[in-house]
Order: structure tokens, then sequence, then C-alpha cells
């Protein structure tokens, strides 16, 4: 579930500060062995709030919360940009658990916050089995070392295919506290998922 190489999609600025090249699409998930069932979405939105709760300080995300999917998972595995550009997951082994880019922001200050998570892998179903449950008004908590909860509210889901992966729209800036939620879905194809399950979420409270 590798993000694609960074020439192919281009570079961006996930924060202003960072000005990090980072690839785009998630492309390793269900590779050989046992995958789960294909698996793919209607694209939905709705307007985005013209006010969201105030950015939180920072605190490292601990645990991940999605009733709609029956998710409650933790802890979070650290992922870091290679030296190839490509954005890291978590391993096949803990494909149970979340990952969470360390580059971005922590799930609940300003800025987009990169959750990653695996749909399925070469073991079969992973965290994100239940993702086709997961709708446009739902909630993502994500509990803090600190002791509070940032709760989400989803504003959008997207489903794209590798090669059309909206890179500045998804790692891009943002004045508000925002989530990205990234897994894979579609059939597969040359042993891979073709497409990406984006959700676009606002932080409520």
């Amino acid at each position: 579930m590798n993000p694609t190489p960074t020439p192919r999609l281009g570079r961006i600025a996930t924060c202003a500060a960072l000005a990090l090249a980072v690839a785009g699409g998630l492309t390793a998930c269900g590779s050989g062995g046992t995958p789960g069932p294909d698996v793919n979405v209607k694209n939905a939105a709705t307007t985005p709030a013209k006010q969201t709760a105030p950015p939180m300080a920072p605190a490292k995300p601990k645990r991940l919360e999605i009733p709609s999917a029956g998710v409650n998972a933790g802890p979070f595995v650290p992922l870091e940009v290679g030296d190839d550009g490509e954005l890291g997951v978590p391993p096949v082994n803990k494909a149970e658990q979340p990952g969470w880019w360390t580059k971005s922001p922590t799930p609940g200050e300003k800025g987009a916050s990169v959750i990653v998570a695996h749909y399925d892998t070469k073991n079969g179903p992973a965290l994100m089995r239940n993702v086709k449950n997961i709708k446009v008004g739902d909630e993502i908590k994500v509990q803090r070392e600190d002791g509070s909860t940032a709760t989400f509210k989803i504003r959008e889901r997207q489903q794209v295919k590798k090669d059309a992966f909206p890179t500045q729209k998804v790692y891009g800036d943002t004045d508000r506290a925002e989530l990205r939620l990234l897994t894979c879905g579609g059939e597969i194809v040359g042993g891979h998922r073709s497409a990406n399950i984006i959700f676009y979420a606002d932080l409520v409270k």
C-alpha cells in the first residue's frame, strides 16, 4: 500500500513550513495471498462547514475510532517519507493498526493530519475492511496522548484511480484543523488494489 512515486504525480507542499515532497496514492494493498473482497464506494460530499472547532495543541495520536466501521484500534504506527519520496504504511504484521504521518500535524492541530490504514493485505482483510459503511456525516475520533479526543466529521468521501490521485487536495496546506484518512479499494489489478478511497473530515470538537 505504498504511495506512487513522486515524479509520476508531482511534488506538493504538505504544510507550508515543511514543503516536503511526497507521493500520491497508496499502491500495495491486497498483494498476493487471500485479499478481502473488491470494494467500491460512491463519491459523496457536503458543503464544508463555515466554522470548525478551534485547533488543538499538539498531541500525538493514540487510538482511532470510527463507529460506523467498527474501528477502535491503536496504537498508531508512526509513518515517515523514505528517501524515494514514498510515504510509509503500517507493516503487514500491523495491518489492524492505523498509521499517522509524523510530518503532518497531529490530529486536531491546524492543518491536514494524514492517517493511513490498510483495507487488506496479502494476509486478508485488515483494519478498514468495513470501509464501505463509512458515510459523509459520520464521525472519526482520535484519542490523543494528552488525554483529549479530537472528533472529526466527514464532509467528503472520494474513490479515485491511482493515476488520478488528488495529491494537492489531500496533502496540501489548510488553515483549519482537518483530517485525511486514506485506504485502498477497487478491484485487484496486477496484484494490487486499483483505487484509493479518501475521507476528508473537519474538526468539530
